[in-house]
């Protein structure tokens, strides 16, 4: 098992910056990907960030390319994404996820709203 804590989200004006971190406990962070989701009121929970378990490779959904970083630290088991340059359309829940296959383990999510 994982457990997962999210932290970091809040109120921010458009093309401000957040930092969601996520802690994770149980099994061996280092062994598993890591990733961050959001989902939106009235819409889909989409994947915006994964990143694997060393850390040497990442993905981001086409419309955070260039604005967001994900990145962990091994060491502290814990993963951030990095949110710059947010736009009112990036207001959702975000919730970190681990993937230690074929499981996958979620925080409990945390509220980002980004006011125009």
């Amino acid at each position: 098992q994982v457990q997962l804590v999210e932290s970091g989200g809040g109120l921010v004006q458009a093309g401000g910056s957040l930092r969601l971190s996520c802690a994770a406990s149980g099994r061996t962070f280092s062994s598993y990907d890591m990733g961050w989701y959001r989902q939106a009121p009235g819409k889909e929970r989409e994947q915006v960030a994964g990143i694997s378990w060393s850390g040497g490779s990442t993905y981001y959904v086409d419309s955070v390319k260039g604005r967001f970083t994900i990145s962990r630290d091994n060491a502290k088991n814990t993963v951030h994404l990095q949110m710059n340059s947010l736009k009112p359309e990036d207001t959702a829940i975000y919730y970190c996820n681990a993937a230690p296959s074929p499981f996958h383990y979620w925080g409990q999510g945390t509220q980002v709203t980004v006011s125009s």
